[in-house]
């Protein structure tokens, strides 16, 4: 189905089961311990063996000898792989770093063997016996220090720098000026569930069962990088508990897992010990920021710079924190620029709104701080510079004999853009009148308490998704899509969707994710999953519908399908007739065309948070918390509401703990375990209210929906940074704010 005109109405609009807070579908498999994860595909493998997994040494340099003697001899030892014996590998495209490593090594932890033994003591002990002679030659792992040097590099969809007008003279001649500098830390996706896989071969065939969010992306980077036909991998993840981006792509774990399985001729198990997640696999990069924003004496933008310094593996990626800068604010004269380093230490990549995350950090306090500067409250001062079109969208349009060689600036609308609702609703929810613009000045008992605001935003990724949908004899529907369900919900929406376009209740609907047998859907990132793929599950819908009025003799553009018949007129029979003779099934995807050209699409919504910093020590504590999202069609708000939940407590976590610590003379996190990484638990997290406006976008898909589980995050981390500002009058702006950076500079105990 090719999607190039907005949506009208259509069978999802009838709101009977798309839109309600259903329960999840799977919550009973996983809270009784009975969800399929990869590791714990016992009904697949007869008597596996078991691999571990063992990392480099050093971050830069390579091994000059291995001696696997010691751990060959080990008992239960079925067999070591190495890059000595692992035979002629590739390596995946949207990896940076091989998976395997030997002799050169490129970061700390690379993997550089996997020991498969018969149990999962004996290949961990045979493990430690492994001993590795390195050359260690030293590297770059301080991001400062590696600025000067720094490269621009593109951001993901667009240039490394932007400039629209001329930001320089606009900045000099503007009357209220702020530029200031911002860091943000490299942060890990510390998920619940590590990277696992459970291989088998069968002749030249391999089957992976692994936590994977983007199965038809990994089945080509398995294929790549064991230089096998595509059609020869199939990869399977049914459940996957948690990934946040670290996951998109192909890890060692499936890699070694194939590697040990056909080293041993055994099925092989195998799960990255959780010390060596955080150095072997990716991470969010650390970033240095400067934000530069003129403003009239009305609080009108004038100029608004912002630069990004972030670091990566040779071959890699940037941290694409100016991205939302680009788009969220109005003012006429703009630029951005965006540095990569080289740094030695393991990858960076795509961490759970990579860019507007650490972007927003940065920009959503410069944002208070210029509020302040004019005296304006922040969220009038964001109201003010609100706009409905892109603002860095400046393209050579025309070219006739009147404006030859002039370029003129085109205006992208937004589909919608609802920010400024965002704003007033929050604020009259959550009581932002009491607010004291003076920081310091509200108190409750020992707690000095303020309160911070910021906006979210992220944009609205298309991406073809397809699915196959099946009415089986007895009347029940089958889903079948490779799209996978990573604590998302995509097994209810998708079910919910199927149960609306054929007109069943939930509990006739069965829906298989995540398996690369299934039609290639949309997969699970960048908040694009459940729109796309939900779409893709219409389309089909929408093919099977025609095929059944057509069997069942009904104009198949009359027909209605409703408690679980087909009707026109009076005529109804019930939906089961149709496969009487056998089941029947459609196969069809999603294609976009070009709405996405002529319309920027976008997610809005505003933070709001209330701190308690203690007078005395500085503790900080979260007191209360609201996210009034603005995101299309909100397809479940049960399960919407838990990704948005989820996103803000991550959000607290990047404010108030997260930091992966680096060792600037070895190369290597030193935190790299659930110990020293600290993340919030329950007791950090009070009430959190979430609203979601009401709102429709015609222009992103047949669902009318759009993602929100990136948006959660997106500007949570400066809301609680401007908190404590509020609540001490110490404004801190490299992230994390630790009571360290306090306590020195709070108000006198009175």
């Amino acid at each position: 189905m090719k999607f190039d005109a907005p949506a009208g109405t259509n069978p999802i609009d009838q709101l009977k089961v798309i839109g309600q807070p259903l329960d999840r579908v799977d919550g009973p498999l996983k809270t009784t311990g009975t969800a399929r994860y990869s590791y714990e595909r016992h009904d697949v493998v007869p008597n596996p063996a078991y691999g571990f997994v063992l990392g480099a040494a050093i971050a830069k340099g390579r091994i000059k000898a291995i001696d696997l003697a010691a751990a060959k001899a080990a008992p239960g030892v079925l067999a070591i792989v190495t890059a000595e014996n692992a035979g002629a590998l590739d390596k995946g495209k949207n990896n940076t770093a091989k998976l395997l490593g030997g002799p050169q090594i490129e970061h700390y932890h690379q993997a550089i063997a996997v020991v498969v033994a018969e149990t999962f003591e004996q290949a961990r002990d045979a493990a430690q016996l492994i001993r590795a002679d390195y050359q260690d030659d030293g590297g770059s792992f301080d991001l400062r220090a590696g600025m000067a040097d720094a490269k621009p590099s593109k951001l993901l969809g667009g240039p490394a720098d932007s400039a629209v007008g001329d930001f320089d003279t606009a900045f000099a001649a503007a009357p209220v000026r702020l530029d200031q500098m911002y860091a943000t830390p490299d942060e890990s996706h510390a998920m619940m569930e590590p990277h696992a896989t459970t291989a088998l071969w069968d002749g030249d065939k391999l089957t992976l069962w692994t936590s994977n969010q983007m199965i038809a992306w990994g089945v080509g980077e398995v294929a790549k990088t064991l230089k096998m036909p595509q059609e020869k991998v199939r990869l399977v993840s049914q459940y996957i508990g948690g990934g946040f981006g670290s996951k998109l792509f192909v890890r060692a774990d499936a890699i070694l897992a194939a590697l040990g399985a056909r080293a041993a001729g055994r099925p092989v198990k195998l799960t990255l010990q959780r010390a060596l997640l955080f150095n072997n696999t990716t991470h969010r990069p650390a970033t240095v920021q400067r934000i530069r924003i003129g403003a009239d004496k009305d609080g009108k933008i004038t100029a608004i710079g912002h630069e990004s310094w972030s670091g990566d593996l040779p071959g890699g990626k940037p941290d694409g924190a100016v991205s939302q800068t680009r788009q969220l604010y109005a003012g006429a004269n703009r630029m951005t620029a965006t540095r990569l380093a080289v740094l030695d230490l393991p990858e960076g990549n795509a961490m759970r709104a990579p860019g507007e995350a650490s972007g927003m950090m940065a920009l959503e306090i410069a944002v208070d701080e210029i509020a302040e500067q004019l005296a304006m409250d922040p969220i009038a001062f964001r109201i003010l510079n609100d706009t409905q079109v892109v603002p860095d969208n400046a393209k050579a349009t025309s070219r006739d004999s009147q404006t030859v060689g002039m370029a003129t600036k085109t205006e992208l609308p937004f589909s919608q853009r609802q920010l400024i609702q965002c704003f007033e609703t929050g604020r009259d929810r959550f009581g932002w009148a009491k607010r004291t613009p003076k920081p310091g000045e509200l108190r409750d008992g020992r707690w000095l308490v303020g309160m911070g605001v910021a906006a979210a935003f992220r944009n609205n990724q298309l991406t073809k998704s397809a699915a196959r949908v099946r009415l089986e004899q007895s009347g029940g529907i089958t889903v079948e899509t490779d799209m996978t369900d990573i604590g998302t919900g995509s097994y209810t929406i998708i079910a919910q969707t199927a149960a609306e376009m054929m007109g069943v209740p939930m509990d006739k609907v069965v829906v298989k994710l995540g398996d690369s047998a299934f039609p290639v859907s949309a997969g699970s990132g960048g908040q694009w999953g459940g729109n796309n793929s939900t779409a893709g599950v219409y389309a089909a819908c929408i093919k099977l519908r025609e095929t059944i009025a057509q069997k069942l003799g009904f104009n198949s553009a009359e027909a209605e399908f409703s408690g679980g018949e087909v009707r026109s007129g009076r005529r109804g029979i019930p939906l089961a007739e149709a496969a009487r003779d056998g089941s029947l099934s459609a196969e069809d995807g999603i294609e976009y065309g070009d709405l996405d050209k002529k319309y920027q699409q976008s997610t809005f919504g505003a933070h709001f948070v209330e701190v308690g910093v203690d007078a005395a020590t500085a503790e900080i504590r979260i007191r209360r918390m609201l996210a009034v999202c603005a995101a299309g069609r909100i397809l479940n708000p049960k399960t919407a509401r838990s990704q948005v939940i989820g996103a803000m407590t991550m959000g607290v976590g990047a404010a108030l703990m997260e930091e992966l610590v680096v060792d600037k003379r070895r190369g290597f996190f030193v935190n790299h375990d659930l110990a020293g990484y600290e993340v919030p638990v329950h007791a950090d997290i009070p009430h959190q209210e979430v609203i979601f406006l009401d709102e429709t976008d015609p222009m992103s898909s047949p669902m009318k929906a759009k993602g929100v589980a990136e948006l959660g995050i997106c500007g949570v981390a400066a809301a609680v940074a401007n908190a404590v500002y509020n609540a001490t009058g110490v404004r801190v702006r490299d992230y994390p704010v630790t009571l360290d950076k306090l306590i020195d500079k709070l108000p006198a105990v009175g």
